[in-house]
């Protein structure tokens, strides 16, 4: 009786352990699988977008990981590279609302988020929403307008809503600015601050298309133009699941330590007089994990973070004297800095047992 009685709890806990191990290896498949949904959602738009734009996959990789984090673009580059139309067809693919604001010196603020108008029929206003109540807005040459009308901007792109006339309202789901600026005519412009650049998940640079590339742009728009054709292969709802779904890739503490001290190492570099924030270790700890998730991973690789350091932090430095009287800008200083960041070591970045 006695064994009786000792090979039964042996069972039991037996028993317990087989359905602790199944309901993990269930956990960790169902995050695989959640990965792998978006790594084929980012592959159909990728692709999608490629009907129109030639040449830019790793540009259209890094606005996927803007969307997924639900964060916002500065583009800076010359005209006629294809901003505009990579704006239009992120937003075709994605099967959302797009609405392009130009920003001149008069353009006001109520331009970009709305007005009241006093309705004779009803006798009371009504509010007539502006351009920024869309899921993607591009702020065209963004630095040409006044501070005043800049800031209006603020708001919609931190907290996702506008506040006008004592009424909050909210922006619709998902809402990406893409902002674009040129860096070689400054004439005239206002330079944005850097409360409004640290608010940009991201700041990235289209270049001059290869001669190949460029040839294969004649071509494709010959007869006209593949950007009326273009049909979305996602849904808004289906992005913002996307989203909640990247949020929970598994980072490791070694890579969130990694991140924090490639952050901590911008503010105590000599060779910039202003480093990143804390926002911008939020932004760079979630951009790893879209990134992650695009490549089909459910968990984070120090790979991911060296891949997003210098479009996530770069606009959110400032270069010291030493740097700018050498003419060396941001870029070159934060090269350095992640060069002397030891990355971390780890056999199991997935955290598995």
């Amino acid at each position: 009786m006695s064994i009786g009685r000792a090979d039964g709890p042996a069972r039991t806990s037996s028993r317990r352990r087989g359905r602790t191990l199944s309901t993990t290896i269930r956990t960790e498949v169902h995050a695989i699988v959640d990965a792998l949904t978006i790594q084929g959602a980012g592959r159909r738009v990728r692709e999608n977008v490629a009907r129109v734009i030639v040449g830019m996959d790793d540009v259209i990789e890094l606005l996927l990981v803007a969307l997924l984090c639900e964060g916002h673009v500065l583009i800076e580059d010359v005209p006629g590279i294809g901003k505009t139309t990579l704006a239009k067809a992120l937003a075709c693919s994605l099967g959302c609302t797009f609405r392009r604001i130009q920003f001149t010196p008069d353009l006001l603020p109520s331009d970009i988020t709305g007005v009241s108008v006093f309705n004779q029929a009803t006798l009371q206003f009504e509010f007539r929403p502006g351009p920024v109540f869309s899921q993607v807005v591009l702020a065209d040459e963004i630095n040409r307008a006044g501070p005043r009308t800049q800031s209006a901007l603020l708001e919609a792109m931190q907290e996702r809503q506008v506040t006008g006339d004592g009424v909050t309202r909210p922006l619709e789901r998902p809402f990406l600015v893409l902002a674009t600026q040129n860096p070689i005519e400054l004439e005239g412009t206002f330079p944005l601050p850097e409360a409004q650049l640290d608010r940009f998940l991201l700041r990235l640079n289209l270049g001059y298309p290869e001669p190949d590339e460029e040839r294969a742009i004649l071509r494709r728009y010959r007869a006209e133009d593949p950007l009326v054709d273009l049909q979305p292969v996602l849904s808004a709802e289906e992005i913002v699941a996307l989203a909640a779904q990247a949020r929970q890739v598994f980072v490791h503490e070694a890579v969130e330590g990694y991140i924090v001290d490639l952050v901590r190492a911008t503010r105590s570099s000599e060779a910039l007089s202003l480093g990143a924030s804390p926002r911008a270790t939020l932004a760079l700890y979630h951009a790893a994990q879209a990134l992650a998730a695009l490549h089909g991973r459910d968990y984070v690789l120090p790979d991911d973070v060296l891949a997003l350091a210098e479009p996530v932090l770069a606009h959110r430095l400032i270069a010291g004297a030493r740097m700018r009287l050498h003419g060396e800008g941001v870029a070159g200083a934060l090269r350095e800095i992640v060069a002397g960041v030891p990355v971390p070591v780890e056999e199991n970045w997935a955290g598995r047992v």
